[in-house]
């Protein structure tokens, strides 16, 4: 039987790994796909082989290290039984490459799909991944000419996140009216969010894995205290919050933090990250793919981050970056706000939102960035592309 296998490590390439196996089956139904994730690619018709494990930073994958290596063992295990016809790696270095070692031992093709952000830290890694893989395909711009240099086969295939935002804005969302831009309707969007659709709606992302949401659920809960009652803000609209969870959160593990920002007046939403943002006005985001969708979908933001103080400290000595969120890595200047460890505060938070809520030239900057950024990304339609890859690999022909 024919068979492709997906290995991803976290909820976003869970999500990547979802749109991929989508795609493969619409083009060769009778493709037997096994891998590692979550419940979405469960939903696409992968049959998984053990779960994502979201650990992320020193301290934190410490802490996950036998959950690690069971899945790692089940990961090889299936590698052995079912030989794929084609590997699928999915970010996630520490483990996929592990991963991709045994699969070229046994002279298994290797297609890395999303790459680790070698640019930012250990760099050494470009060269360990050549080693191992057959092709690349990478979501931002510039990965492409860092792996050619390095003699991989490599192609920039452009974003998921858009296939995402792409499918809210079919039916039953209406197109939108803001302007000739383009866009969302977002009066008629809250309303179908259970939101007032006549008040403005600040909209907080904390993040997906478990230390992210440990660290930034205590924040968002001062944030919205501290805005309710701050009166510049207060003078003037209303707002009302939104928190959409990733589909993969335990929201039992954080019951207490969400069940406070209820009693708040926050709503919870699960699996609604576009169509939340899409009704924003402005956003709180945890550093990541998010700050991407948020400026897709044209909502200026205050970006925040925290990790444990020694993931931090070590992360200062090996990360080669200026800024951490991707849309100032790829503007190549700070848009948007970014607030990281102990800047990521109340006070500074609500510094950066009334930046955007009162000065209108700051914030049409922040959007006219935006659709700079979006620019090489148009047109591109990243899952279909890499099933393609898959079958060119494969060695099949559309069916």
């Amino acid at each position: 039987m024919n068979t492709v296998m997906i290995v991803t490590g976290e909820s976003s390439g869970e999500l990547y790994g979802s749109l991929l196996a989508k795609e493969i089956k619409s083009k060769r139904p009778d493709v037997h796909i096994i891998g590692v994730g979550g419940e979405r690619m469960d939903k696409a018709g992968v049959e998984l082989i053990s779960s994502i494990s979201d650990a992320f930073g020193i301290v934190e994958v410490i802490s996950a290290y036998s959950k690690l290596k069971a899945a790692f063992k089940k990961a090889v295990d299936a590698i052995k039984k079912f030989r794929p016809d084609v590997l699928v790696l999915i970010d996630y270095p520490d483990f996929n490459i592990r991963v991709a070692e045994v699969a070229k031992s046994l002279g298994i093709k290797i297609l890395y799909y999303v790459s680790p952000q070698v640019w930012a830290w250990r760099k050494g890694r470009v060269e360990k991944i050549a080693s191992i893989v057959d092709r690349m395909a990478v979501i931002l711009p510039f990965e492409e000419k860092i792996y050619r240099k390095a003699g991989v086969t490599c192609e920039f295939v452009g974003h998921p996140i858009l296939e995402e935002i792409e499918a809210v804005s079919n039916p039953p969302i209406p197109p939108l009216l803001k302007g000739d831009e383009g866009g969302f309707e977002t009066g008629v969007i809250k309303a179908t969010l259970g939101l007032d659709s006549d008040k403005p709606l600040l909209s907080l992302l904390p993040g997906s894995r478990p230390n992210e949401l440990n660290r930034l659920l205590p924040l968002m809960i001062d944030l919205v205290r501290q805005f309710k009652n701050d009166p510049e803000i207060t003078s003037g609209k209303d707002y009302q919050f939104c928190i959409p969870l990733a589909p993969n959160t335990d929201e039992r593990r954080y019951n207490i933090h969400l069940e406070t920002l209820m009693e708040e007046g926050v709503v919870i939403k699960k699996g609604e990250s576009i169509r939340v943002l899409a009704a924003s006005d402005m956003a709180v985001v945890a550093s990541g793919t998010a700050t991407l969708q948020t400026a897709f979908l044209e909502v200026p933001m205050v970006v925040v981050y925290k990790l444990s103080p020694l993931t931090y400290l070590l992360g200062k000595l090996i990360v080669n970056v200026e800024y951490i969120s991707l849309v100032n890595i790829l503007s190549g200047r700070e848009v948007v706000t970014e607030l990281l460890q102990n800047r990521a505060n109340p006070e500074d938070i609500i510094k950066g939102l009334k930046k955007i809520m009162f000065d209108t030239k700051y914030r049409e900057d922040i959007l006219n960035y935006y659709r700079l950024i979006k620019e090489p990304f148009s047109g591109k339609r990243a899952s279909e592309r890499v099933a393609e890859i898959i079958m060119e690999m494969a060695g099949w022909r559309d069916s």
